[in-house]
């Protein structure tokens, strides 16, 4: 028995779906998924099988133009992820089209994928005519020499499983690189606190877009099974703080029942989830808060 094994980076503009694809590939939720851009800070893996091909995702951060220290992280750790890839697919949307973003990417590519498969993948093709499909695609594959096309919906299924099957026949043999059950590579801690991390992005929609961060404090097993998470929610300011607790601390209080929800789904057991909202005007300049993301302080100089 021939087994195989590999890593895929998933890379695209800010939005294009990767999250989505990421969590159809692996058939759970390893990766935050929100209507806003630029929500994945680190380079999530998740594990999926497919046959005897163990397929290693990498979520990067979407690609844009960063202004930021935090920006500055995440687009190093997107293009870090594709050069440390095996394979790589780029997302693009149907309905958008080649933007200047994708055509920075695109740019980009070339030194990035030598000696590397790259796939296209047009996402959310149910939202354009198949003759706009056929166009987009043969404008892409001018403008780069992709070994695979797929029209797919992440968020439906279309496509998915031939991606996964290319992607299974494309990796090198290799003994599997995690156990058979296993789904993520990241710490429990840090996919609890992505979860609520979403959750507070999702309510809070306008608000705070990226000047708040969650982390995992506390993580104590109980006896009867369960477990107690305590998180703090940073801000960087004593206003946003009262955005994040809500009046009377309505919207912390349902933002907790909904992260303690979906843990408990998640690991299959009783959370006892305690959340914090303190203020640190600087959380975006420590070296700490970055490590915890997943990032690399240094990538935001």
């Amino acid at each position: 028995m021939t087994t195989r094994a590999g890593f895929i980076a998933l890379i695209g503009e800010p939005n294009a779906g990767k999250s989505t694809l990421l969590n159809r590939m692996v058939g759970a939720k390893v990766s935050i998924v929100t209507h806003k851009v630029q929500t994945t800070r680190a380079r999530i893996r998740g594990v999926a099988m497919e046959g005897e091909s163990q397929l290693v995702f990498v979520d990067t951060p979407g690609l844009f133009q960063p202004r930021r220290r935090l920006d500055r992280a995440m687009v190093a750790a997107a293009w870090g992820g594709a050069a440390d890839a095996d394979v790589i697919v780029l997302l693009i949307e149907a309905h958008r089209g080649i933007t200047e973003g994708v055509e920075r990417i695109i740019e980009n590519l070339g030194e990035v994928a030598q000696g590397r498969r790259v796939a296209l993948a047009i996402n959310k093709i149910d939202k354009v005519q198949s003759d706009v499909l056929l166009g987009l695609t043969k404008d892409l594959n001018d403008r780069f020499s992709f070994a695979e096309t797929f029209m797919i919906s992440a968020e439906k299924g279309y496509g998915t499983d031939d991606l996964r099957k290319w992607l299974a026949a494309e990796v090198p043999e290799s003994p599997w690189l995690y156990p058979e059950d296993q789904i993520a590579d990241l710490p429990l801690r840090m996919i609890a606190a992505e979860m609520t991390r979403e959750k507070l992005t999702l309510r809070l929609h306008q608000e705070l877009p990226y000047q708040l961060t969650v982390e995992t404090e506390k993580w104590e097993e109980r006896k009867d099974g369960s477990a107690r998470i305590d998180q703090v929610v940073y801000v960087v300011r004593d206003g946003h703080k009262g955005i994040v607790l809500g009046k009377r601390g309505e919207t912390i209080k349902a933002v907790g029942q909904a992260a303690r929800a979906e843990l408990e789904e998640f690991l299959d057991r009783k959370i006892h989830l305690f959340l914090q909202v303190k203020v640190r005007p600087n959380w975006l300049e420590e070296s700490e808060r970055y490590s915890e993301m997943g990032l690399d302080f240094k990538d935001g100089n």
